[in-house]
């Protein structure tokens, strides 16, 4: 793939004249913040995007894998550049006070209604590529290739890239070469941050049912308590990262939910959990994985359970680890545009399901960060040491200030398309 084409002397000077007007799109920001949608139900947020890219030429594809809508944009013989924006967002009741706060209430998968909250900046990454489809539409004379602007359902859930493959994506648009992503993150406004390798890691969910003999709750040698086995396994799970990961490597192991009984003088019959696992090492997470089945196998043996334990994975998904060779060359493009606004981020442990786009057709990929939080709000809080306190993603304060956040959204992802199309 090429850096620049004859034509281009400057691809910040392709950014600054063809960026649309934002203020519309600040409008179509709020619209999505205050009307958000759960993950696997976006049919109306994939109507607004498949609208816009409609309005602007692209052959656009929709209803792939659920609401996954693709848009293409093809411009004479080039590279096809995958772009990705995530459209769901998360049973979460928002306390932002914003004026466009959302007090939506729709059922969640599981039946039961919820609040609903774009709490992890989605509404944000769908109003960028609009206006990045824009963008691009308009600057074709300086480029050359193929644009995919892709908006996938049910992140949150880990399953909508599988879904969009699953469903034929490939089928409907061509193979791209390069496939990138960014997100929203706990940053300074206007800020950007990229690397290469890890970036974020595999998560795996389990749904576990112990069960045991239920009984009065007097006579507790009569019955077996799935709840004394139950914080056992709880208990015994915490030494899987502590005891048996390698240190140096991560790994977390977390039990989010554990539910037994309805009444405190009856034993029950079994014992629900849930529990998540974090990890970046392929081999570390296959250790973890047949770990917790070995221990959750093994206190139910001990306990006498009447039978074996139903150990069910729930979801599944990959580690994020960005191609080094893409990543040079967009921090080429990056540190060159943002200068002064390049951050530094660590390696993080919240979870996507975005690489899949890539793997599946044996493309690089790379995702990266930018700021969402007020500048004066940051420094106050870096001069306190109170970064950490700061509302982040899945948060019902989650609250990105629309500018700078939305502009340097946009030209983040322009110019990493452009980075590859000139």
């Amino acid at each position: 793939m090429r850096l620049r084409h004859p034509m281009d002397t400057s691809l910040s000077a392709i950014v600054e004249k063809y960026r649309p007007d934002l203020q519309p799109f600040e409008t179509v920001y709020r619209r999505l913040h205050s009307s958000p949608e759960l993950s696997g139900q976006e049919e109306q947020t994939a109507a607004t995007a498949a609208s816009h890219l409609e309005s602007l030429g692209f052959e656009v594809h929709t209803c792939i894998g659920g609401h996954g809508v693709a848009g293409v944009l093809k411009n004479g013989a080039g590279p096809t550049v995958l772009l990705r924006a995530d459209m769901d967002a998360l049973p979460v009741l928002e306390k932002t006070g914003l004026p466009y706060a959302s007090t939506k209430r729709m059922p969640d998968w599981d039946g039961v209604e919820k609040p609903v909250m774009h709490a992890c900046g989605h509404d944000v990454h769908v109003t960028c590529m609009m206006a990045v489809a824009t963008l691009l539409s308009a600057a074709k004379a300086h480029w050359r290739g193929m644009v995919i602007c892709l908006f996938q359902p049910s992140e949150e859930h880990l399953n909508g890239a599988q879904a969009m493959v699953d469903g034929g994506l490939y089928d409907k648009v061509p193979k791209p070469d390069v496939v990138l992503a960014q997100h929203v993150m706990r940053l300074k406004a206007g800020t950007v941050t990229i690397r290469p390798g890890p970036v974020l890691t595999a998560s795996d969910s389990f749904a576990v049912r112990i069960f045991g003999r239920g009984g009065h709750g007097s006579a507790p040698h009569a019955c077996i308590d799935p709840i004394v086995i139950g914080c056992s396994v709880v208990s015994r799970l915490q030494t899987v990262v502590s005891r048996e990961v390698p240190p140096g490597e991560l790994a977390v192991v977390t039990c989010g939910s554990i539910h037994a009984g309805d009444a405190e003088n009856v034993i029950p019959d079994y014992l629900d959990l849930k529990l998540n696992v974090r990890t970046y090492n392929p081999d570390v997470r296959k250790q973890v994985l047949a770990s917790i089945e070995r221990i959750i196998e093994a206190e139910c043996r001990a306990s006498g359970a009447v039978e074996k334990p139903d150990i069910k994975h729930t979801f599944s998904s990959p580690s994020t680890i960005n191609d080094e060779t893409t990543v040079s060359m967009l921090k080429n493009t990056f540190v060159s545009y943002f200068q002064d606004n390049m951050a530094e981020k660590g390696l993080d442990t919240a979870s996507e399901d975005f690489s899949i786009l890539a793997t599946a057709v044996g493309a690089p990929y790379v995702m990266w960060f930018f700021g969402g939080v007020d500048a004066q709000t940051w420094e106050n809080a870096k001069a306190e040491g109170k970064i950490e306190e700061l509302p982040s993603n899945h948060s019902p304060f989650f609250a990105p200030v629309i500018e700078p956040t939305l502009r340097t959204g946009v030209d983040a992802m322009a110019l990493g398309a452009l980075t590859f199309l000139t």
